[in-house]
């Protein structure tokens, strides 16, 4: 064999080997794999003004129909699903940065009782607002 020829097979593994990842990767990242586990949590801002608190979750792509939240004693609970873009799901990824599928994000809250006061979705983020109760 001609030292040529040597170096294209190896590249010709190589490729079939980046190929067979790709798959990998495509069948790890599918949302209906565990179809009841959150797979990635939302980031979170929270600010207190008085008996207030503010809190900016980062849900770029979600739909509010999309989206749950909860009020449990050990604080806020915020899930639901991105799903990944009918046009992208049987395309060849080349980058997968965004995490899509099922989310769950459980957010401790300063000492106090809080009643959920207002809730939306703006610009990609849920905004919820909470206050305690007997205040405004």
């Amino acid at each position: 064999m001609r030292s040529r020829d040597r170096s294209f097979w190896v590249w010709a593994e190589a490729l079939d080997l980046l190929q067979g990842g790709e798959r990998l990767q495509r069948q790890g990242f599918m949302v209906k794999t565990v179809p009841s586990a959150p797979c990635w949590e939302p980031s979170v801002d929270l600010y207190e003004n008085g008996d207030e608190l503010t809190l900016l979750v980062a849900l770029p792509g979600v739909s509010a129909r999309q989206v749950e939240v909860a009020l449990e004693e050990a604080g806020l609970v915020v899930r639901g699903e991105r799903p990944m873009p009918s046009v992208c799901q049987r395309a060849a990824i080349h980058r997968l940065e965004i995490p899509y599928g099922r989310f769950e994000r459980r957010i401790a809250l300063p000492p106090g009782s809080y009643r959920l006061h207002e809730q939306l979705l703006e610009n990609g983020f849920l905004i919820v607002v909470l206050r305690q109760p007997g205040q405004g």
